[in-house]
């Protein structure tokens, strides 16, 4: 049996934030970092920024594909959603896509939540402790030296320049915004969208390039690959160690020998919005019903856990584009002209290598007309969240300069997608063990989409404004017609392609008109197209117990010590961005909290 002082339960951003931090700050403190997934040292698909498409494929074991509960919600389908299965988590296989949260967001933490130290104003150093801001200088809400890159990475396509140049002529309630990740302005178009990418060296700005492979020399720093913790060990309250297996994802014969490791100070598990949860049930720690069904001793009756499980729920609109629009298709395809084309230009941080196709968009909240459009399913939800909240948008609608749906059916060709995602859907699942005893079974899972009609009008709402963008860019060719609703033959939507009489819109041509039949065939479509965005949370949330809290405002595990929860299953709402940012902020919010406790400074 190995010792530690402190171990990590899982290996994702949060969990390498903060054992880079603590290993920085004391040399000498023992730590260990399981996890399920491998290494990502200097690989390709993890380090250049437009591979991150290959994560997807259904053959990756980069990711987990986490399978949902069929639903009538959505058509009777099962929604998959991945979750990153590789040392750094989803900063390793993400899209690079810098955005942050509403500074509400985090207010909402600290005040709506009671969680004291968690508010905008606590968390703004540390947002920008973790990044260099490579766009602009002097930016108040930025920082300027920390360890990963912000950047507009290698270019900027027409396909976003033109999104950008049509909202501009078509929507003249909103005007620009010189910064859409500054915290506390919403609802105008970003310039260009920012990106997790190093401006000058092309690469991703991952976590564990950044915070634990520059640390390979400290031997008190050990992370083990491969292995899933099965339970965490108590010796009357206190969290002393943990069980874990080989993971057989990759090696589906692996020995199944109980492994132990003992941790002296602390365990800290951070395994995600799936793995954290789930660790918890096994160790005991979860709803009494659950735990008993599958034979699990009930160590703490602690109801939240697995609960609040909350996403954003995306659909990404494909459209048949010209030659002349830059797009990652080709690259997508691995096609070897163009991956030759641009890959010396990688290196100096140029070129679609160095890119991620995601170039422009907007967080949009409804006009007086929109609210209209949205009508009365949306008005409860406006009026109790929205209404006093101006930073807080309701939806993303942005261009992407490629098709995002299966490449191994749609004709290879160039596309681009107008898409919209809500940005805080009512909508809420659950994620729980099936098994006591089996740390690589499956989970029950329900995303819980669609399953409030507020939902599916804001869904149908963005479709409308991403296609009258999408419409009259330059580059429009037709609709590619598998990823629209099927309206009828003489309604005014009617989607079309190029050989069924597709032509680009005028800019000052009149809106389409929708019917109530073609409100309906949007809904339908949302129901059987709507996606994860990969932005899984909140199934250990911090809030109180009462109240269906996991942790408290110091991550503390309720009626146990020695135990932390540090991942973004710990938010206990939504936030209005890609969670990339959020998982950080967590991570060095953990490592000073962490730090106090040991008597460290960081």
């Amino acid at each position: 049996m190995s010792s530690y002082d402190i171990i990590f339960a899982g290996g994702g951003a949060a969990a390498c934030v903060i054992a880079g931090r603590l290993a920085a700050a004391d040399p000498s403190l023992k730590l260990l970092i399981l996890e399920a997934g491998e290494h990502t040292k200097d690989l390709p698909a993890h380090v250049q920024p437009a591979r991150y498409f290959s994560h997807l494929a259904p053959t990756s074991k980069t990711v987990t594909f986490n399978v949902g509960k069929k639903s009538d919600k959505i058509g009777g389908r099962s929604l998959v959603t991945p979750s990153g299965r590789c040392l750094g988590g989803g900063s390793s296989v993400n899209f690079t896509m810098y955005t942050r949260a509403a500074a509400s967001d985090y207010d909402d933490w600290e005040k709506t939540f009671k969680n004291p130290g968690w508010a905008c104003q606590d968390l703004l150093p540390l947002l920008k402790k973790t990044e260099t801001y490579q766009v602009e200088a002097d930016k108040p809400t930025h920082g300027y030296s920390g360890p990963l890159k912000v950047s507009l990475g290698g270019t900027v396509t027409n396909v976003g320049k033109q999104f950008l140049d049509v909202a501009s002529k078509i929507d003249k309630d909103r005007g620009k915004i010189d910064d859409v990740n500054g915290l506390y302005k919403c609802d105008g178009y970003g310039v260009i969208i920012d990106r997790w990418i190093d401006g000058e060296t092309g690469r991703r700005s991952d976590v564990p390039h950044h915070y634990i492979y520059t640390q390979e020399h400290n031997k008190n720093l050990v992370i083990k690959t491969g292995k899933r913790v099965k339970r965490v060990i108590f010796e009357g309250d206190k969290a002393t160690g943990v069980e874990f297996v080989n993971d057989t994802v990759l090696r589906p014969d692996a020995d199944q020998t109980v492994e132990t490791a003992k941790a002296s100070k602390l365990v800290v598990v951070s395994a995600g919005a799936f793995g954290s949860p789930t660790i918890l049930e096994r160790s005991g720690i979860g709803r009494q019903d659950i735990l008993k069904k599958v034979g699990v001793d009930v160590k703490v009756d602690l109801p939240g856990v697995g609960e609040n499980y909350q996403d954003h729920n995306v659909c990404f609109i494909p459209y048949q584009a010209s030659e002349e629009a830059e797009t990652l298709d080709a690259v997508f395809r691995g096609d070897p002209e163009e991956n030759a084309k641009w890959i010396d230009l990688w290196p100096q941080g140029k070129g679609l290598i160095a890119h991620n196709g995601l170039d422009a968009g907007i967080k949009m909240r409804p006009t007086a007309a929109d609210l209209k459009e949205l009508g009365p399913a949306f008005e409860n939800r406006w009026k109790t969240y929205f209404e006093n909240a101006p930073d807080k948008p309701v939806i993303w609608v942005g261009a992407v300069s490629s098709y995002l749906g299966d490449i191994s059916i749609a004709p290879a060709r160039k596309y681009y997608s107008v898409g919209y995602f809500t940005q805080y859907p009512i909508s809420k699942g659950y994620v729980h063990i099936t098994s006591g005893d089996d740390a690589n079974a499956s989970h029950d899972f329900d995303p819980g989409f669609l399953s409030d009609p507020a939902d599916h009008a804001t869904l149908r709402w963005g479709y409308k404004k991403a296609r009258e963008i999408a419409r009259r860019m330059e580059v429009y060719r037709g609709d590619y017609l598998p990823g629209h609703p099927k309206f009828s033959p003489n309604s005014a939507a009617l989607a079309k392609d190029e050989t069924t009489g597709a032509s680009l819109t005028a800019v000052e041509a009149p809106f389409i008109e929708y019917s109530a039949e073609d409100d309906k065939a949007i809904e339908e479509f949302n129901k059987q197209f709507v996606q994860t965005a990969w932005h899984s949370l909140g199934t250990c949330s911090m809030k109180p117990r009462e109240d269906g809290g996991v942790v408290d405002s110091r991550l503390n595990v309720y009626d146990v010590k020695n135990l932390k929860v540090t991942d973004i299953s710990i938010c206990p709402a939504n936030v209005a961005a890609n969670t990339y940012s959020t998982a950080l902020t967590i991570g060095e919010k953990a490592a000073v909290i962490i730090a106090e406790e040991l008597g460290l400074k960081l």
